[in-house]
């Protein structure tokens, strides 16, 4: 490793989170206001692929070349299996998110929970962005945060710290949701460096998002009673929802471990 490798090494944290938060930035200006549009989605939509194509050109290429430590952590997709595993599992990581937050934030006084609603415009807006919200974003985003920030990094207590560094700077950018966001962040980061794929943490954020987009879609059909909370941002879903969680979960688990043990034969 060159000279300049082993300067910018210990900045590169920082410079995924800034260079991130720009990208981000940028795909959100064109949704910026009240009333998004479907125009201003796609726009959001084209330049989120086009930030995509960059990091992945970057994470895959460049930083390679720059730090060596990174060639352990490949791009290649896992097996469908997994795929499927972990977006059985992400329900529950969603359920188990909004209780913990819960948890926290009332030791350090009572949280005001009202019921989940929704107007028919506001269902029309979370449907407008829920493409973008589990197709691209979190491709985008566990690239720049988890990616590009831990993968130059060769030990594993390292890789830890990193990670909570960038889950601090992550829940930051959700500004109200920062402690899910931290937490969730946490949950990735540490996923990433256990599994050496920046997809599975992929997966897992995806699957969160689009439990989100179901759960308001169940509460607006009126199937159900869930609570919620603003500040910060706190979902806690009615017995049915834990239920269907959890045994999503178990079919989850089964099909990630039977992946496992025909890796190992």
């Amino acid at each position: 490793m060159n000279k300049f490798s082993i300067i910018i090494k210990p900045f590169m944290p920082l410079l995924a989170a800034a260079y991130g938060v720009a990208v981000i930035y940028a795909t959100a200006q064109p949704v910026a206001g009240d009333n998004p549009t479907f125009v201003g989605e796609l726009l959001t939509w084209l330049i989120t692929l086009a930030g995509i194509a960059l990091t992945l050109y970057l994470v895959h290429r460049v930083e390679p070349s720059v730090f060596p430590a990174a060639g352990q952590f490949p791009l290649r997709l896992p097996r469908g299996s997994v795929f499927a595993g972990l977006l059985l599992v992400a329900p529950l990581w969603l359920v188990a998110e909004g209780y913990i937050v819960y948890g926290i934030t009332s030791l350090a006084g009572s949280i005001e929970m009202k019921p989940l609603t929704h107007t028919a415009d506001e269902m029309r807006e979370d449907l407008l962005s829920g493409v973008h919200a589990v197709l691209l974003a979190p491709i985008l985003e566990e690239l720049c945060f988890r990616q590009m920030a831990i993968s130059p990094f060769r030990r594993r207590r390292t890789q830890i710290i990193v990670c909570v560094v960038m889950a601090l700077l992550f829940g930051m950018l959700h500004v109200r949701n920062f402690p899910g966001a931290f937490i969730s962040a946490m949950l990735y980061g540490l996923v990433f460096i256990w599994s050496r794929s920046i997809w599975h943490s992929v997966i897992l954020h995806a699957g969160r998002n689009l439990s989100a987009i179901l759960l308001a879609v169940y509460s607006w059909l009126g199937l159900g009673d869930m609570q919620m909370s603003k500040t910060p941002v706190i979902i806690l879903p009615d017995t049915k929802v834990i239920i269907a969680s959890l045994i999503l979960a178990v079919a989850g688990g089964f099909l990630l471990t039977k992946t496992k043990d025909k890796g190992s034969d």
